[in-house]
């Protein structure tokens, strides 16, 4: 049986709470805090390792479903084989209290209603929030297709942006999202929330711009800057071959070392009285471009 934590000066509750807060641990213990059954589920399946979950079951009861007709077993779902316990509850399946630490791993902890709204960064994530242990993908370890389609973002400085742009590029089918010199963490858990885990199901990679231009060049990816200075609109540039969408930030844009390593500069008509997009609606836009010319 799981240890049931009810005090918020429990030494586990108290490190969970300070990694959702604090990118400089995180960074330090090389793990992040996850939250939701949805993008546990994804972190899970894109290989990462859970260290710990932290469970409350009265919560996640009541999102695994309702208690099922008198007679039918967690193990007679359609959902999985008689027998197995599903890592995480599908949508359907009853999965009684208890079954959670059993089927979550070594060090799995019960938390009180109470405690979790505490920790909680939303609502309606299921109960259930675990950390994990980081992994950092480098350039060289992207697989692509033969016609990839590259977002990247130089400067981004709001995690609610950058998972939102995270989403439209898993959305549109991109084959990696690269951030240049970011200013804020990849595993942000306000990041994570807003990308509703399309940080683990997107290849995503942090480097320098330096980095990004030369691995882009070397394999022969069209650089497409968006700015508005010596622009055509985007839907005159080309993107149908390998193309990389770069942006940057709204405040001041991109740096002079993307400018001059474009290949084409593109922007979005503005014809109202405001010169900008949120960066994440700019990037849906020109991702879904790219999709556009390629259907």
């Amino acid at each position: 049986m799981a240890e049931l934590l009810t005090s918020a000066q429990n030494p586990k509750f108290k490190r969970l709470v300070a990694l959702r807060e604090k990118s400089r641990l995180r960074r330090d213990e090389g793990v992040f805090v996850v939250e939701g059954r949805r993008e546990l589920e994804h972190c899970v399946e894109a290989g990462f390792e859970v260290e710990t979950v932290f469970v409350c079951p009265e919560i996640a009861d009541s999102a695994a479903g309702a208690t099922p007709p008198s007679g039918v077993r967690p193990s007679d779902s359609p959902h999985h084989p008689s027998g197995a316990v599903p890592p995480l509850p599908c949508r359907g399946c009853y999965v009684p209290q208890g079954e959670y630490p059993r089927s979550l791993g070594p060090k799995t902890f019960e938390l009180s209603k109470e405690l979790y709204a505490k920790v909680a960064y939303r609502e309606g994530t299921e109960g259930v929030m675990a950390i994990v242990k980081s992994r950092e993908l480098r350039l060289d370890e992207l697989q692509l297709g033969d016609k990839p389609l590259v977002m990247v973002l130089e400067g981004v400085e709001k995690p609610g942006n950058l998972g939102a742009v995270l989403r439209s590029a898993d959305a549109a089918g991109a084959d990696a999202v690269i951030v240049c010199d970011p200013l804020t963490d990849l595993w942000n858990p306000n990041l994570i929330r807003a990308s509703i885990g399309a940080v683990f199901t997107v290849p995503t990679v942090c480097c320098s711009s330096a980095e990004a231009i030369a691995w882009l060049k070397a394999r022969g990816i069209r650089i497409l800057t968006a700015q508005l200075q010596d622009s055509s609109v985007y839907y005159d540039a080309d993107m149908t071959g390998p193309t990389a969408i770069v942006m940057g930030t709204e405040a001041t844009g991109l740096t002079d070392p993307w400018r001059q390593a474009a290949d084409a500069h593109v922007l979005i008509p503005m014809l109202g009285r405001l010169d900008s997009l949120n960066v994440s609606v700019s990037a849906a836009i020109l991702l879904y471009e790219a999709v556009r010319q390629r259907q």
